[in-house]
């Protein structure tokens, strides 16, 4: 029998990032244009809301127009218009900026706005109060519930109050059961709800893999002769050699810059480390000026949905639906995946309304699926969904020509006659350490360059120590019987946050030590993991990062 308490709502979402708040504040207006009432709440496994949103970001308003008409009028964080659209191509000193006529318009940015997505989402969470939802921040929802037919009827939070060895503390609290009429995962790329719910319902059967890449960001505040609100650069090229990505610099509010850098984890060389790739992109002669002088204030990262169209999943199972990020309907080429976050979860909140006021509960909601099938995403993501797989299929200088020629040939709605593929997931395209280059990166400087535990140390990351690791082995013997002697302990790289570490080496017994207190809930050991031994679950709600407003 359960100790749990429960609490009763229409609809339960999971996950206070823009697409579960603005499911929330479509739920709420629709009631109140109606003259109906219905019950909604957010949970949110940040210590606060925006507590663990880190994006660019470059925004179109686009979802937002539709969702607030009026939001220029209530104090919006949008308030830096995009004026300057760069595209470079660097070589280790060199620097080649594309002309504008040849990139498809739609990566123009116009319209756009630079800003912290972290604190678009404290601004959604004030209008969503405003109209009454209930929004619980430091309650990680841990555990789907089920109803005796196997529809979803809600989620439980995590047990509070837990000892590493799985006994119970004094202050033990046990987890609380929120239970709806329909549950809507909005908790972001490589969510482990979402891993489930595919698991347990298929939702990929007709969908190709999700692939990803890993997004680090660092905020500065750089001098201000130097600095231009509303420039954005975004950059291909060098550093990478053996992989793609590229790096972006947005100039925002306040003289301030947020400067990043994407690497896609299906990269072969165990030896990469997308973290020591930002560093070193920071000293190219191009950019190293910028920051020269100025004062990094914040770092983290976050895995990136990159499988496009081709990828996106079946959206609604019994009981609920996919919204956002879980789903992934980033678009790749434009960097963008905030508008078609938000479209998407009030697609699926006209679908939920729709169903609860015609007496539905735990079913099926098609109707999301449809909708969102004829709405402006599909349109949006059809006409880049080659984009991503060319560069992977072709490499990137090749892959660009092709990706750019397909998006320009939609545009006049011809393309290629064929969708691209991804054929296999991120960690099946790592290869043996001996089979690939070392790479030797350079030590960082201190001024423009940095080492992970500094870096970490700005991301504000905590977590209560004593409590079972949330970065669980299904088998603990992988570490030091394969990934340590086929691929060189490639955790211990593609982990941004030094999260793990082999000791005993010189003693020639390595062993895999888990410093999980450092964990930024990127989610790139769950991803890139060679045999998929890593599961991450939520550790205790309100542990993680607390970015301030990245």
């Amino acid at each position: 029998m359960s100790d749990r308490e429960s609490m009763e709502y229409d609809v339960v979402i999971v996950g206070a990032g823009p697409a579960g708040l603005s499911a929330a504040i479509r739920l709420k207006k629709r009631a109140e244009q109606e003259g109906r009432e219905i019950s909604v709440c957010v949970l949110e496994k940040g210590s606060e809301v925006g507590a663990h949103i880190l994006s660019g970001a470059v925004i179109d308003p686009k979802a937002l127009d539709e969702l607030i008409p009026d939001w220029k009028d209530l104090d919006s964080p949008l308030t830096v218009p995009v004026i300057e659209n760069h595209h470079w191509v660097l070589g280790e000193k060199s620097k080649f900026e594309l002309p504008h006529f040849i990139m498809p318009r739609f990566m123009s940015n116009k319209g756009t706005y630079t800003c912290s997505l972290g604190n678009v989402c404290r601004w959604l969470a004030g209008q969503a109060e405003a109209l009454g939802v209930e929004i619980f921040p430091g309650f990680a929802a841990a555990e789907l519930l089920f109803d005796e037919k196997g529809a979803i009827r809600g989620v439980a939070t995590g047990d509070m109050g837990v000892a590493r060895d799985g006994t119970r503390k004094p202050d033990y609290q046990p987890g609380m059961e929120l239970l709806a009429k329909y549950t809507l995962i909005g908790e972001g790329a490589r969510g482990h709800l979402t891993k489930e719910l595919k698991r347990t319902f298929d939702l990929e059967r007709d969908s190709q893999p999700q692939v990803y890449g890993i997004g680090l960001k660092e905020l500065w505040d750089v001098d201000p002769a130097k600095h231009v609100a509303g420039r954005v650069i975004h950059t291909q090229g060098w550093p990478l050699d053996d992989a793609w990505g590229g790096g972006f610099i947005y100039h925002q509010a306040n003289n301030q810059v947020a400067i990043g850098f994407v690497v896609a984890l299906d990269y072969k060389n165990p030896w990469m480390s997308p973290f020591d790739e930002f560093q070193r992109f920071k000293q190219h002669p191009a950019i190293r000026p910028l920051l020269e002088g100025g004062k990094r204030v914040s770092y983290g990262a976050r895995a990136i949905n990159e499988g496009g169209w081709q990828s996106v999943p079946k959206l609604a199972f019994p009981g609920g639906a996919l919204i956002g990020c879980s789903a992934g309907f980033v678009n790749v080429p434009r960097i963008k995946g905030t508008h078609t976050a938000m479209k998407s979860a009030m697609l699926a909140a006209d679908a939920v309304f729709d169903a609860i006021g015609s007496g539905r509960s735990h079913d099926e909601v098609a109707d999301y699926q449809a909708n969102l099938n004829e709405s402006w995403i599909a349109r949006e993501l059809k006409g880049v969904k080659n984009a991503e797989p060319a560069v992977a299929k072709f490499g990137g200088t090749i892959g660009t020509a092709v990706a750019g020629a397909d998006m320009w040939m939609r545009l006049l709605r011809v393309g290629l006659p064929i969708t691209l593929t991804h054929k296999k997931r991120d960690n099946e395209k790592i290869r043996p350490a001996n089979a690939q280059t070392k790479i030797a990166y350079p030590k960082p400087d201190g001024q423009v360059s940095f080492d992970k535990l500094s870096s970490v140390f700005l991301s504000g990351v905590n977590h209560e120590e004593d409590q079972p690791i949330h970065l669980t082995l299904r088998d603990a013997s992988v570490p030091t019987d394969v990934n340590w002697p086929v691929y060189a302990g490639p955790e211990t790289r593609y982990c941004p946050a030094g999260v793990y570490e082999y000791v005993g080496v010189e003693e020639g017994e390595p062993r895999l030590q888990i410093n999980a207190q450092n964990c930024v809930h990127c989610k790139t050991c769950d991803i890139k993991d060679p045999t998929q031994n890593i599961n991450w679950v939520v550790p205790e709600g309100g542990g993680g990062p607390n970015y301030p407003n990245m």
